[in-house]
C-alpha cells in the first residue's frame, strides 16, 4: 500500500546533487538587475530623493520612484478588495512620507547587480523625522486618511460573557506577550519580471505558496486577462508563511520588463528579509477566566492589542481573526468573548508564520490553564482533562470564525491523547525525577501544552492526471512545493489509487499556464485538498483504463485489477494483461474504446470540495534545566505528539514536526525583533536576530497517532505542517515556570537569558 508508507522522497536528487533551480540560478537574455532603496528613519516625511548622481553611472538604465508609478494602486489584499481596510495598504513605492526603516523609497535599474547596488548608494533620501509610535497596547496615533492607527477592532465570541464573570467563584487573571519574529527561509525573496511583447505575455518567476492567487492578484493591479499574465514557481528553500506573498518588489519587476522592454531581477540579501519580509506573532493579550471552585472554566474574556507593524499587508487582518477564533483550543468553554485590537505601529509590516495564530494562542490559553491550577491548588493535567472536549460530542461546532468558515471540530479524543501522551513518556517519572533534582540544587522542570490545529482549508481544489503511452502518469496541480515534501505525498496518493509505482508519478506544480486553478501550499491544506482531488481523479482514470480494458480482454471491469501499472485478472494474474500505457495508445483520437462522450487519451480531472477545515491536535511535553549563572534555558527531553488522522507518509510527518518545532523553539528562546526609542531595528544579522543551532535543538520524540481520522475527506487525512510548533512556546514557559518553582513567572516570549535573570535576580 503506497498511502501510509514512509517512501523516499522523489524531488530530493536535484536538490542534494547540485542540479536544483532556485530563482537566483534563473537568468534570461539581456536582463536588468533592479535594487531597492529603503528608508533609514521609521517615521517621517520625504522631502526630496535626488537620484541625479546615480543615474549618471555607467550602466544604469532607470531610477524611479514613487511620481513615476503613480499610476499604481496600493497592494491589495489576497481575497480582493476590503474597503473598510483599503486606507492602511502599503504603497508600492513610499508616497509622501515613510512609516518603517526598510520601505522601499525608490529603485535602480542597471546592466549589472554591482552597478546596481552602488547607484542605489548614490541616491540621496532626504526626509523630516516624525514622532514614533512602537506600542501598540499605547494610544493610537494619527494615519494619513483614517481617524487612527488602529485600522480595525475584530470581536469574535458567544455566551453572556459579563453575566458569568459577575457571579463566578473564582477569577484568574493574566497579562501575556509574544514577541515579534519571522520565518528564515535559506532562499530569500527573488522574483524576475519577463514581457513576451510577442505574444503579450506577462511573466513572474520566482513565486511560491500561491501562485493561482497572486496571478489574480497581479492580473487586477495591471488590468490583463489571466492569460495574459503566468506565474513559475522553482525549486523553494523554503516558504513558512513570509514568502509567496505579494510584495512591491514583484509588483516592480513586472512593471519595469514592460516598461523597460527588458526581464528584470532582484534578489533580496538577508539584511534586507530581516527588515522588509514579513514580521509575524507580536500580540499582548490580557485574558482571564471565569472557573469553578473544581478547576472548571465558565467563561474566558480575552482582550489583546496585535502589532501589525506599518501598514495591512495581503493577509488583511487574517492572523489577529484567526487568533480570537481559535483561542479557545481543545476546551469546552461556555462562553467566549475575544476583542483584537488590530495598530500599526512604525516597524516592519505583519503577516502569517508558520502556525499563524494557533502559536500566540496556544501560549496564552495554556499559560492561563496553568494559572488555574496554580490558584486552585489543582494538578495541571487534571484542569485540562475536566475542560477538554470529549470524543462523544465530536463532531463540535463553536460559532466562531477561522479564515472565513465558522469552526466545526470534525474528529478527536484529546483526553485519550494525553492520556497515551503521558504513557508513553513516563510522566510520573520525569515528575518524580525533577523533583529529586531540583532537591539537589537543580533548577529542572517539566511542562506541558495541548493544542488543537487546523488544517485543509478549501473550498476547492482540482488537478489533472494523464497516462503517457510510456506508462508514466503525470499529475498538474495548483499546489506548491515548499520544502515539504508535496510531489512525493501527491505521487504516493494518485500511485495508491491507481495502481503503479508512486515513482513513475511525474507531479507538475507551479506553473499557472498549465492548470487554470489552484490555492497552493498554505494553512496545511496541501494534502488535505490537492491530496483528495488527487485521489478523485486518480480512481476516475482508473475506471476508464479498467473499462477500455475490459473490452480488450472481454471481461468485465470488476473482474479486473491494475498493479504495477499492468491491467490483469483478479486472481489469474499470470494471464493475459495489458499495460496502462498501451491503454493511453489506443484511446486516441477516434478509438473505438471511448465511451460516448468520453475525451481522448488516459486522462481526467479530479476535483475535490469541502465546507469546513478538518482539526488535528496534538500535545506537546518539554523537560529543561535552567542555568541560574547565565539565564540560559537547556532542554533535557521533548516530546511532541500529534493526531494527524491518517499519514500518507510517516517519514515526513515526522520531519515535518522535527523542523517546525525548531522554529517554534527559535521563537521560544531566541528569536526577536527589538528596535530603539527612534525606530531603528535593532536585529538586521544573524549577529542581533538570534536562530537555533544544532546545539540548541533536543532529539524530539515525535509520536504520530492516527486514532481519528477525519470524516471530512476520503483519506481521513488532516495537515501536519504547522503541529511541531504550535505548543513549543507554552511547553517550554511551563517547564521553566516548574523549574524555578514559581508558577506563572514566564509571561513572555521569547524566554531569553536577560529576561530570565531579571525573574532571578528579583527572587532573591
Amino acid at each position: 500500500m503506497t498511502v501510509g508508507a514512509s517512501v523516499t522522497r522523489i524531488e530530493d536528487p536535484p536538490l542534494v546533487t547540485g542540479a536544483a533551480r532556485f530563482v537566483a540560478d534563473l537568468n534570461f537574455a539581456r536582463q536588468l538587475h533592479m535594487r531597492v532603496v529603503r528608508a533609514q528613519q521609521a517615521h517621517g516625511k520625504i522631502v526630496s530623493i535626488d537620484a541625479a548622481e546615480a543615474l549618471a553611472l555607467p550602466g544604469v538604465v532607470a531610477v524611479w520612484t514613487a511620481a513615476d508609478i503613480s499610476e499604481l494602486p496600493p497592494i491589495d489584499f489576497r481575497e480582493g478588495p476590503i474597503p473598510e481596510l483599503a486606507v492602511f495598504r502599503q504603497p508600492v513605492l513610499a508616497k509622501e512620507r515613510v512609516r518603517y526603516v526598510g520601505e522601499p523609497v525608490a529603485v535602480v535599474f542597471a546592466d549589472s547587480d554591482y552597478v546596481a547596488e552602488d547607484a542605489a548608494d548614490l541616491i540621496l533620501v532626504e526626509i523630516d523625522e516624525l514622532p514614533v509610535l512602537l506600542d501598540a497596547a499605547a494610544a493610537p496615533a494619527a494615519f494619513p486618511g483614517a481617524a487612527s492607527s488602529e485600522a480595525t477592532v475584530i470581536t469574535q465570541g458567544y455566551g453572556d460573557v459579563d453575566a458569568v464573570f459577575a457571579t463566578a467563584p473564582h477569577i484568574v487573571a493574566l497579562d501575556l506577550s509574544v514577541g515579534r519574529h519571522t520565518g528564515v527561509p535559506l532562499e530569500t525573496r527573488g522574483a524576475i519580471g519577463v514581457y513576451d511583447a510577442a505574444r503579450d505575455v506577462l511573466q513572474l518567476h520566482g513565486a511560491a505558496k500561491v501562485p493561482h492567487k497572486n496571478r489574480e492578484a497581479l492580473a487586477r493591479l495591471f488590468g490583463r486577462s489571466l492569460q495574459a499574465m503566468h506565474l513559475f514557481e522553482y525549486h523553494v528553500g523554503g516558504g513558512f508563511g513570509v514568502r509567496g506573498e505579494i510584495y512591491p518588489e514583484d509588483i516592480l519587476v513586472c512593471l519595469a520588463a514592460m516598461r523597460l522592454g527588458r526581464p528584470v531581477k532582484w534578489i533580496e540579501d538577508r539584511r534586507e528579509h530581516l527588515m522588509a519580509t514579513n514580521h509575524s506573532r507580536q500580540q499582548r493579550h490580557q485574558i482571564r477566566a471565569a472557573v469553578d471552585g473544581e478547576g472548571r472554566i465558565l467563561a474566558m474574556d480575552d482582550n489583546f492589542f496585535h502589532d501589525q507593524g506599518a501598514y495591512l499587508r495581503t493577509h488583511g487582518v487574517r492572523v489577529p481573526h484567526m487568533t480570537a477564533g481559535i483561542l479557545p483550543g481543545p476546551y469546552r468553554i461556555p462562553a467566549y468573548r475575544a476583542t483584537a485590537r488590530v495598530r500599526l505601529t512604525n516597524k516592519t509590516p505583519c503577516a502569517t508564520y508558520r502556525g499563524p495564530g494557533r502559536y500566540e494562542s496556544t501560549f496564552v490559553r495554556e499559560r492561563l490553564i496553568d494559572a488555574v491550577a496554580m490558584q486552585l491548588g489543582l494538578d495541571p493535567v487534571e484542569v485540562r482533562r475536566r475542560n477538554m472536549i470529549t470524543s462523544a460530542e465530536m463532531p463540535y461546532d463553536r460559532p466562531l470564525q477561522a479564515l472565513g468558515e465558522e469552526i466545526s471540530y470534525d474528529s478527536g479524543d484529546y483526553a485519550g491523547l494525553m492520556d497515551k501522551v503521558l504513557a508513553k513518556a513516563g510522566w510520573p517519572a520525569m515528575k518524580a525525577e525533577t523533583a529529586r533534582r531540583r532537591a539537589a540544587g537543580e533548577m529542572v522542570g517539566v511542562g506541558i501544552a495541548m493544542f488543537v490545529e487546523k488544517a485543509g482549508l478549501g473550498p476547492t481544489d482540482g488537478v489533472k492526471i494523464a497516462v503517457e503511452p510510456g506508462g508514466h502518469v503525470e499529475v498538474i496541480t495548483g499546489g506548491a512545493s515548499v520544502g515539504q515534501g508535496f510531489e512525493t505525498v501527491i505521487a504516493q496518493i494518485c500511485a495508491g489509487a491507481l495502481g503503479v509505482d508512486y515513482q513513475k508519478v511525474r507531479v507538475v506544480h507551479g506553473q499557472t499556464n498549465r492548470i487554470e486553478h489552484g490555492i497552493g501550499a498554505h494553512a496545511s491544506r496541501a494534502t488535505v485538498m490537492t491530496g483528495s482531488a488527487t485521489h478523485v481523479g486518480a480512481l476516475k482514470v482508473r475506471a476508464k483504463a479498467l473499462a477500455a480494458a475490459a473490452k480488450l480482454l472481454q471481461k468485465t471491469p470488476d473482474e479486473l485489477d491494475i498493479v504495477a501499472g499492468v491491467i490483469v485478472q483478479r486472481g489469474n494474474p499470470a494471464g493475459p494483461s495489458i499495460s496502462l500505457g498501451d491503454i493511453a495508445k489506443r484511446l486516441g483520437p477516434g478509438s473505438k474504446l471511448l465511451e460516448p462522450g468520453q475525451n481522448p487519451g488516459l486522462a481526467e480531472e479530479g476535483w475535490f470540495n469541502v465546507d469546513h477545515q478538518v482539526y488535528p491536535y496534538g500535545m506537546h511535553i518539554a523537560q529543561v534545566r535552567v542555568d541560574g549563572a547565565t539565564g540560559g534555558v537547556h532542554i533535557e527531553r521533548y516530546v511532541a505528539a500529534f493526531d494527524i488522522g491518517r499519514a500518507v507518509n510517516p517519514m515526513l510527518v515526522e520531519g515535518q514536526i522535527v523542523g517546525s518545532f525548531t522554529q517554534g523553539l527559535g521563537g521560544a528562546l531566541l528569536e526577536e525583533f527589538r528596535y530603539s526609542e527612534t525606530g531603528e531595528p535593532l536585529a538586521v544579522t544573524f549577529a542581533d536576530y538570534l536562530l537555533p543551532s544544532l546545539h540548541d535543538v533536543p532529539q524530539v520524540e515525535v509520536q504520530l497517532y492516527e486514532d481519528a481520522p477525519s470524516p471530512r475527506n476520503p483519506l481521513g487525512i488532516k495537515g501536519g505542517g504547522e503541529s511541531g510548533i504550535t505548543g513549543v512556546g507554552a511547553a517550554l514557559a511551563a517547564a521553566v515556570d516548574d523549574a524555578l518553582q514559581r508558577p506563572g513567572a514566564i509571561t513572555e516570549l521569547p524566554i531569553t537569558p536577560q529576561r530570565l535573570k531579571d525573574i532571578l535576580n528579583a527572587a532573591t
